[in-house]
């Protein structure tokens, strides 16, 4: 389950470079993100990948990332996606952009995205925005621990 390609989603306008540098450094503090990096590269960033602790995970995940695009017109994706051990993927997305399918701010609810639903948020700040994404995120991985028995 990759990151949604640009021609999935009307335009946004250009990436917001200084916001995907800003956020990098925010994800690259977390203690539960493992790395960071840029696609394609670290000069012209379209999109950063956080990929998390696998050791935060439980076996029966193989893998875990945020895939962030951010836009110069405010809009963004935010992707969460866990790449399980048998193979399956399980992801959801917080999406701020033009689309037909909901209001214009709307969550793409797991495990695999297809339904949408429209979603409010107090501040669209990317601060605000990965705060609240990570927030999201850290009852789904302590939810792994307690379907594991472990």
């Amino acid at each position: 389950m990759g990151p949604p390609r640009d021609e999935e989603q009307p335009s946004t306008g250009p990436p917001d470079r200084q916001t995907l540098r800003l956020l990098e450094g925010v994800l690259a503090e977390d203690p539960t993100v493992a790395t960071t990096e840029f696609e394609p590269n670290g000069s012209e960033p379209t999109l950063l990948r956080a990929s998390f602790e696998t050791d935060r995970y439980p076996d029966t995940v193989g893998a875990a990332r945020l895939d962030v695009r951010w836009f110069a017109s405010g809009d963004f994706s935010m992707h969460y996606v866990e790449t399980l051990a048998d193979g399956d993927g399980w992801g959801c997305r917080w999406d701020r952009h033009p689309n037909p399918h909901d209001g214009r701010l709307h969550f793409h609810r797991p495990p695999t995205g297809d339904e949408v639903e429209a979603l409010e948020m107090a501040a669209v700040h990317p601060l605000d925005v990965t705060a609240t994404v990570l927030a999201a995120v850290e009852p789904r991985i302590e939810g792994h621990w307690s379907a594991d028995g472990s």
